[in-house]
This record gives C-alpha cells, sequence and structure tokens, in this order.
C-alpha cells in the first residue's frame, strides 16, 4: 500500500510538472511558428504549420521595424550594466563575507534590504536624479540605474557563497605574499566562479526582459532598448495589420534568452547547490 501510494504520488507529481511544461513551452513555441507564418495563415490557421518557412518576416522585423538597433541598444546597456554589477558586486560581498569591520552587518542588511523596497516608488525621485544628472535618456544613466538594481540580490547572493569557500587557500596565498586585491582577483574570484555564472546569468534574464526602468528613464526613441521597441513594435504593427513582423520581432527577442539559459542550465544548477554541498 505504501509503495502505491508513493507511485500515484510520484505519478501525480509528474503529471503535474508535464502540464506546467507544456503550458510554459506552447505560447513560446506557437509564437516561433507564427513568426514564419503569412499574415493570413496567421488569422485563417493559427494553430497549423506554415506551407514554408517566411524568413522574410525576420528580416522584415530586423531591418524595417528598427528590432536590430533595440537588438544593439539593449545588448550595450545590459552588457555594460552586467560588467558593472558583477565587478562592484564581487567586490563588496568578498568584503562583507571574510573581513569582520565595524558596520559589516549593517551595510549587509543595507543591501539586502534593496531587494524588498518596490522600484515603482522610487521611479519619480529616480527620474529627477538622473535628469539633474545630465544622463538622461542615454546610455550612461541607463547602465548605472540598472546595476544599481541589481546590485541588493548580486552581493546577498555572493556573500553567501563567499563564506563557503575555504579560507586555508586564501590564507596560504597571504604567507606566500599575495596582496589582497591578488587573493581576491587570482584566488577567490576563480573559486567563486559557479556564483558568479549563476548570479550573472540570473542578472542577464532580469536585465534583458526590464521595461520600467526604460519606460521612465530612456524616452530617445532613437535608444530605445529591446522591450522599449516591441512595445512600440506592437502598436504600429497592430495598426498595419503586420502580424507576421510583429510575431518575428517577438522571436528575435526571445531567442537570447533561450539560448543562455540552454547553454548554461548546469552552470545555474550547480551555482545554486554548491553552497549546500561544500
Amino acid at each position: 500500500m505504501r509503495r502505491l501510494r508513493h507511485t500515484l504520488g510520484d505519478g501525480a507529481i509528474h503529471l503535474f510538472m508535464a502540464t506546467w511544461a507544456v503550458m510554459v513551452a506552447f505560447p513560446l513555441v506557437w509564437a516561433v511558428v507564427s513568426s514564419l507564418k503569412t499574415d493570413e495563415q496567421i488569422l485563417t490557421s493559427p494553430w497549423s504549420l506554415p506551407d514554408r518557412p517566411r524568413l522574410e518576416n525576420w528580416s522584415r522585423a530586423w531591418d524595417q521595424a528598427s528590432i536590430g538597433q533595440y537588438f544593439l541598444n539593449s545588448l550595450v546597456v545590459v552588457g555594460g550594466a552586467l560588467v558593472l554589477t558583477m565587478l562592484l558586486g564581487s567586490l563588496v560581498a568578498y568584503a562583507l563575507a571574510r573581513y569582520s569591520f565595524p558596520g559589516n552587518r549593517f551595510l549587509y542588511y543595507l543591501f539586502v534590504s534593496g531587494m524588498l523596497f518596490p522600484m515603482f516608488l522610487a521611479l519619480v525621485p529616480l527620474f529627477f536624479v538622473v535628469k539633474q544628472l545630465g544622463l538622461l535618456g542615454g546610455y550612461p544613466g541607463l547602465i548605472l540605474v540598472y546595476t544599481a538594481y541589481a546590485l541588493p540580490f548580486t552581493v546577498f547572493f555572493l556573500t553567501g557563497f563567499f563564506r563557503t569557500l575555504p579560507t586555508e587557500v586564501a590564507e596560504s596565498a597571504a604567507l606566500d605574499g599575495c596582496s589582497h586585491t591578488g587573493i581576491f582577483f587570482r584566488v577567490m574570484l576563480p573559486m567563486a566562479r559557479p556564483g558568479l555564472v549563476s548570479v550573472g546569468i540570473f542578472n542577464f534574464l532580469g536585465l534583458w526582459n526590464q521595461y520600467l526602468l526604460p519606460l521612465v528613464l530612456n524616452p530617445d526613441p532613437a535608444n530605445y532598448v529591446l522591450a522599449q521597441g516591441l512595445a512600440a513594435l506592437s502598436v504600429s504593427q497592430g495598426y498595419r495589420g503586420d502580424f507576421s513582423g510583429l510575431f518575428a520581432g517577438l522571436t528575435i527577442a526571445m531567442l537570447p534568452v533561450l539560448v543562455v539559459y540552454l547553454v548554461f542550465q548546469r552552470s545555474i544548477r550547480s551555482g545554486l547547490t554548491a553552497g549546500a554541498v561544500r
């Protein structure tokens, strides 16, 4: 009886997970398939496969709908913010995890509290601060705001990870004459690679899909990031009836996120579990 209940329980869990996977994957697959159809096929046969792939939809979305420019803008902003976030976050997390000094706990909980503060409450003062600094509507302002947005989670995640690393290696390097900077960059940072990869991927996914911050702080259409460009595309292409171009733009926006997750999914799991198995 116990084995039967265990089998039924496993079967119910597997059924739930399979149903959830289908519910999540189906809209993505449908969007990709729709991007390869004509407008007539999308409207008349939304669930059928295309008679032949219409790759010109992708080229039209990339060139005529400016998705290519929005894509490059997102790469610049997210890439710059990611580099700054990982560098500053790892430095702060290492100091908080490895060194005891007055205010250590206060600084740590100050960063943690940043994860609890609703972002929309800071939009108005943030807008005026960025405007007074002369950074409104440009790459530098958005990069700095993205960095500040991602730092609390990065510090929280990496502080716990650095605490799990063995102190003996750092002590041996210090005895060999290695400086604090050398210990960090040459010893501890390579050891923390699983955690760095995991938090870097989470930050990339969150910043790539960010819409509210650029909507408020990036009003120049020439500097639109991909989320803003897709919103503008959905309005313009909807009025024009170019649904195939709209789905093509949506697919182009999804591909980097899917590729990053599929390539680094093992690194994500190893980074999340490294602290538990050490």
